[in-house]
């Protein structure tokens, strides 16, 4: 028997997949909502798939119909997007919305967005509670937009009561840029040293697709107004990382650390790189939803290695990954950049 009825908006991503995965199995009645209106091969029959195109005016309300019990949006960003859902407030029970980690801003308020530091980084407090200051709402960029869409859907109150779930570093099948690509490629490649600029102890908190749908499961079961954490259970070293990328294809690659930050090359830098610690505090989750992670960055990783393998198979990585291309360009494996460093190196120019 169907607990409620769940709207997911988003659903063919790669948060969206997972977290449908998590509601029909927990009782939920769900509509599967994408812009293309597919549905993932292991979605139960029952989930009712609908192409929508949310930016199109008067779209969401139409397909809505008379509304749902819980919207899960894994797609909102900015103002126009938090209007849309306010203005639908009273068909609307609840709603989730993924927000980002990339809100918070140091006690200088300085953010993700912030290069004007020496060494490029903000420095926040370990673990990051969710009562850090944040950077500035606007509609400037990524982490500006998120605030401003946290703000405005916390200020609707009781008449939409909204989770905003901050993620980190999401990790998992089916993303678009993919950080693990980095160790994984350079494995593949045959790549017998790797560079990691700060020593190797980078950290930047992950989450996993399976624990942000367990976040989002949580959060529909038990409605409220507020904003928690999203990570896995640790969060370890970008070295760490690459030692456990290597575990699961069975190679072993030697870590040359470079004590400081990356060079103009971009020799040593990686998606996880910076000069201090992004750790977030979990406690509120746990102690406001019962929040205990399914599984763990190690543990989770073996499925995302042999889907990043899969996806390079018979393509160059900026084929198959254009965001990542976009994000970080081809610099993320100029391996003559990096011969060049390490002959330096070895030289101990």
């Amino acid at each position: 028997m169907s607990i409620g009825r769940a709207w997911v908006l988003g659903a063919t991503g790669q948060i969206g997949r997972v977290a449908v995965r998590a509601l029909v199995e927990d009782g939920w009645e769900v509509t599967a909502a994408s812009h293309g209106g597919g549905r993932d091969e292991r979605w139960d029959g029952a989930v009712r798939t609908m192409a929508l195109d949310r930016n199109e005016d008067g779209a969401l309300a139409a397909a809505l119909g008379d509304g749902c019990d819980v919207l899960v949006d894994l797609v909102a960003y900015g103002a126009d997007h938090a209007r849309q859902l306010t203005g639908l407030a009273d068909r609307i029970g609840s709603a989730v919305v993924i927000s980002s980690g990339a809100v918070y801003a140091d006690d200088q308020g300085r953010g993700f967005d912030t290069h004007d530091e020496p060494d490029g980084a903000p420095r926040y407090p370990v673990p990051i509670p969710e009562t850090q200051r944040t950077v500035p709402a606007g509609d400037t960029t990524y982490a500006t937009r998120k605030v401003r869409l946290e703000q405005d859907l916390l200020a609707a109150g009781e008449a939409l009561p909204v989770t905003l779930l901050r993620a980190g570093a999401i990790h998992g099948p089916h993303c678009r840029s993919p950080r693990e690509l980095y160790f994984v490629k350079r494995v593949l490649d045959g790549r017998a040293r790797r560079v990691l600029a700060f020593g190797g102890t980078s950290r930047f908190h992950p989450v996993h697709v399976s624990n942000l749908a367990e976040l989002i499961r949580l959060s529909a079961r038990r409605p409220g107004s507020r904003v928690l954490n999203a990570g896995d259970p640790q969060a370890p070293t970008v070295a760490e990382i690459g030692e456990a990328v290597d575990a699961v294809l069975g190679r072993r690659t030697e870590n040359v650390l470079m004590a400081g930050a990356p060079g103009e090359d971009g020799v040593g830098a990686t998606p996880w790189s910076g000069a201090h610690p992004i750790v977030y505090d979990l406690a509120a989750a746990e102690r406001e939803l019962g929040y205990r992670p399914v599984t763990g960055y190690v543990e989770s990783l073996p499925e995302t290695v042999a889907w990043l393998a899969g996806q390079l198979e018979g393509r160059d990585w900026t084929e198959a990954f254009p965001v990542l291309l976009r994000l970080y360009g081809k610099r993320l494996f100029d391996y003559a950049a990096e011969d060049a460093w390490l002959e330096s190196y070895d030289r101990g120019a």
